[in-house]
């Protein structure tokens, strides 16, 4: 009887473990797939209007995204665009343990390339949103360039624990990095889930942009990714099959909520302008 029971402790908890990992990988392949639709969205609406001439086509997306006579700024915009494609096709690849055993060159080539580029990212962003504005209320400013220091600084971290070759530490900081990279897509997302919800603009006002939800939205678009990426770490941790499971859990409502928020955005916002 005690070998019986000792012997099934192990399987409990491998189980556990691979509830908890298969929930994060499925919820990680539905993030990847729908930041990757909106990168085709990306470089075939700005792309496309940029080499067909009529830049001022960003403006029907974007207000105030070309500004007549501001070349600095446009060319600040474009580039911000062109590495937007950089990080949303790049990012995912890092975070991939495939292709760091199998190709650590293209690991480390493409996580310079990553990081680097992340940091231009945040700094032109921070250009963009005080010198141009931002859609909706004022403090927009303030949860974009919250974002955009997060981003430098996780991406300070992920480089400073590889450098110290403390892999586990360095894998989490570079998950929080791709997680604040994504506030764009997690901010269009979340929204688009909202009003396929409520089919109704609820808490905002569509012609200001402003309101209550949307003040929320401006910064759960990284702090409740942070939070649920905070929660998985945990469970990784926790010796508590009971918590891996609800973790697992909840991670699989979150994921739901994510290819529902994918579809609706894809339907209503990408692929009509693609």
């Amino acid at each position: 009887m005690t070998e019986s029971v000792l012997t099934s402790k192990p399987t409990v908890a491998f189980n556990a473990n691979k509830f908890l990992t298969n929930s994060a990988n499925a919820w990680f392949f539905i993030a990847v797939t729908g930041q990757w639709i909106f990168a085709i969205y990306v470089a075939s609406f700005y792309g496309g209007a940029t080499l067909s001439g009529d830049i001022a086509h960003w403006n029907k997306v974007m207000p105030h995204g070309y500004v007549e006579g501001d070349i600095i700024g446009n060319i600040a915009v474009g580039l911000h665009l062109l590495l937007a494609l950089v990080v949303l096709v790049g990012g995912p690849l890092q975070l991939i343990p495939q292709i760091r055993s199998k190709a650590p060159k293209f690991h480390r080539v493409n996580g310079r390339v990553y990081v680097f580029t992340a940091m231009i990212l945040s700094l032109g962003g921070l250009f963009m949103v005080w010198t141009r504005g931002t859609v909706g209320a004022e403090i927009g400013k303030y949860s974009i360039s919250l974002n955009a220091i997060l981003i430098m600084i996780f991406a300070a971290l992920a480089v400073f624990y590889a450098m110290k070759k403390n892999i586990k530490v360095h894998r989490r900081w570079a998950i929080r990095l791709f997680l604040v990279m994504g506030g764009v897509w997690f901010f269009r997302v979340g929204l688009m889930l909202w009003l396929m919800i409520h089919q109704a603009p609820v808490g905002f006002d569509p012609k200001t942009f402003s309101g209550p939800f949307l003040t929320f939205l401006g910064f759960a678009q990284y702090c409740v990714p942070l939070a649920f990426a905070q929660l998985y770490f945990s469970a990784q941790e926790s010796k508590n099959n009971q918590f891996k499971a609800v973790t697992a859990m909840v991670i699989i409502i979150l994921t739901l909520a994510t290819l529902g928020g994918i579809i609706a955005a894809s339907m209503g916002m990408w692929l009509p302008r693609l």
